[in-house]
């Protein structure tokens, strides 16, 4: 794990803000102390919602395999990729710029571009017609043949990993360890792929350019597999002046995981949905990020193990 180190960088209005390499728990899912997974679940749930997850069932052979036929894609002339161009289901292409995280301090779009792949259903399907589920946006098998197939088997992966990581959340807020795998909740998901690739463009946070600007996902959980890169910062205290970012460096084989608005809602703010950023250093980046949600179905309400005399629901 990587000794946490700093250096400082001023933020442009004269206030000073340090940078640091994060040092996360590790979650071993093969391993058979659950008591110690759940341990340092809940610690790292607690502290900042963000850590790795390692033997999660994807082998890195296949993994290289997704990061392969990603890059072929994003290396296809623009004007191919525009035949892809995101839909209203939030399918397909989404281009340099496309998407604005941090409106307050971003002086254009993200210098990212990406490609979202949802669950797959039929455009006769009546379940189609709910927002996030509809077919998918596919390029054609002549451009890129078996590149389908990869990012579906991969879609499947990522979706037991998640579910897997789900029962030791579970278990952190004394639930049942099934309580996530019911129909209405991670049994038929909201789950959205989304393969990234950031150019090499440098950026500059005291002028407001970023690879990806400071957010909170908005769901349940987020797995990202991510290339060697470094690029990704946590902000552990959202309302600290200056705000304080930490690096979270890449593991070969691992999983970042991260928490999202929902859970922290739902958890009563007991676990922490946290502020993240990416930060482009001159080097090409690629990352693939699993965005989990409970199905349309789902009630989400105060967990009963999350409430108390002293802390009512929220």
């Amino acid at each position: 794990m990587p000794k946490q180190s700093s250096s400082g960088t001023s933020t442009g209005n004269g206030a000073f803000e340090v940078t640091k390499v994060s040092n996360l728990n590790c979650i071993d899912l093969s391993s058979s102390d659950i008591q110690r997974s759940v341990s340092l679940l809940k610690q790292a749930c607690l502290d900042c919602g963000f850590f790795y997850v390692i033997n999660h069932g994807i082998s890195e052979e296949f993994m290289e395999e997704v990061f392969d036929q990603s890059k072929r894609f994003f290396t296809l002339p623009l004007s191919e990729k525009m035949k892809l161009l995101r839909n209203e289901k939030h399918r397909g292409y989404t281009p340099l710029l496309d998407e604005l995280l941090d409106p307050n301090n971003q002086v254009h779009g993200d210098y990212k571009e990406g490609y979202y792949i949802g669950v797959e259903v039929p455009v006769d399907d009546p379940e189609a017609e709910k927002p996030f589920y509809g077919p998918n946006v596919w390029p054609t098998t002549d451009i890129l043949p078996g590149w389908r197939d990869t990012m579906e088997k991969y879609h499947q992966k990522a979706l037991e990993a998640a579910r897997s990581v789900a029962r030791i959340i579970a278990l952190a807020l004394d639930l049942e360890i099934d309580f996530f795998d019911k129909p209405e909740m991670l049994g038929q998901p909201i789950a959205t792929l989304r393969l990234l690739h950031y150019g090499g463009d440098i950026s500059n946070p005291s002028v407001g350019i970023f690879g990806a600007g400071a957010h909170s996902d908005y769901g349940l959980i987020t797995l990202l597999a991510t290339d060697n890169v470094l690029g990704l910062q946590i902000c552990k205290d959202k309302d600290a002046k200056p705000q304080v970012w930490e690096y979270v460096p890449p593991i070969k084989g691992a999983f970042i995981v991260n928490l999202g608005d929902m859970l922290e809602r739902w958890s009563n703010c007991i676990f922490k949905s946290t502020l993240h950023r990416v930060l482009g250093n001159g080097q090409e980046r690629y990352s693939i990020a699993y965005f989990v949600e409970p199905s349309h179905d789902c009630l989400v309400e105060c967990l009963p193990t999350c409430k108390s005399e002293e802390n009512p629901p929220k």
